[in-house]
């Protein structure tokens, strides 16, 4: 899988994908124009290990939904993930084997070397 899904009008997206030297393969995904399939959500969480992983805490919709006071399972975190985008932590990237989740500055940086070090593979 080579995709990045993000928010177009997420200034913190944006300034990540600003920052990285995304090769021309990589398919950019506004999961607000374009929502995640599941295949996808499947795949990625799979890499990750969970859909915990993928799940946004800081979504509005999590304490407006009283999720904050539910405990939810792995098929709960894949059905609220599919059902309103919000809930994706994002950007995710995934490019081959490289996975990337979310915008701590841990992340951040793991994608600027990974994706700088495939530039000046070439």
């Amino acid at each position: 899988m080579k995709k990045v899904f993000f928010l177009s009008y997420c200034s913190t997206c944006q300034r990540i994908l600003k920052r990285l030297h995304l090769p021309s393969d990589i398919e950019l995904i506004d999961i607000k124009l374009s929502a995640i399939s599941g295949d996808d959500l499947d795949e990625i969480a799979l890499k990750s290990g969970s859909y915990e992983s993928l799940f946004s805490k800081k979504a509005i919709k999590y304490k407006l939904q009283g999720l904050d006071k539910t405990i939810l399972c792995e098929a709960d975190y894949r059905k609220k993930i599919l059902e309103e985008y919000t809930f994706l932590r994002r950007p995710v990237i995934c490019y081959d084997n490289f996975l990337s989740i979310g915008n701590s500055p841990l992340a951040i940086e793991n994608s600027l070397h990974y994706f700088e070090s495939l530039s000046s593979a070439k």
